[in-house]
């Protein structure tokens, strides 16, 4: 088995819980439950590690839309499809469960994308955050759904940003 590390990096929104072994990331969460940040960046810390630490700041700094370190997810084969569905939808762009249900060819699986979505370890790089309710109102996110708005006006920002 590997060795799992735990690195905590600070955002604009909270404090976020990467957890990764020395060749993939497996986690990256927001952590309600502690504010104060215990593993820092050090000599030892894996070079996935490093990467995804670096990448998440790019993004938060608008610098970064699409990530490159490799991660590892772990699920049923129904949700690995839909977290694969979840990281074409392109940044700072919204689908809804249905339109997801619909682009891995099963339209009555709705409430199991929802489902599948919630259970997405992988916050911000599997964007689950893109997910919206077909009426177009923000619905579910693990991280409270004040996260799932900022990261949604974040993105539309640095896009407009981008676009100028």
């Amino acid at each position: 088995m590997n060795k799992l590390y735990t690195l905590d990096y600070k955002s604009p929104i909270g404090l976020i819980e990467i957890i990764g072994t020395d060749e993939a990331i497996t986690s990256i969460l927001f952590s309600d439950d502690r504010d104060n940040v215990e593993n820092m960046l050090g000599e030892k810390t894996p070079q996935v590690m490093r990467d995804c630490y670096m990448e998440i700041d790019a993004y938060f700094k608008g610098e970064l839309e699409d990530f490159s370190f490799p991660y590892q997810t772990s699920g049923t084969e129904f949700q690995k499809t839909v977290w694969t569905a979840l990281t074409e939808v392109p940044y700072a762009d919204t689908k809804s469960y249905k339109d997801i249900a619909v682009s891995i060819g099963n339209e009555k699986a709705i409430r199991a994308v929802g489902s599948a979505n919630g259970k997405n370890k992988l916050s911000i790089v599997i964007p689950c955050h893109r997910i919206i309710g077909s009426n177009g109102k923000l619905t579910g996110y693990a991280g409270g759904l004040w996260r799932k708005e900022w990261l949604l006006q974040h993105e539309k920002s640095v896009q407009s940003k981008n676009l100028i």
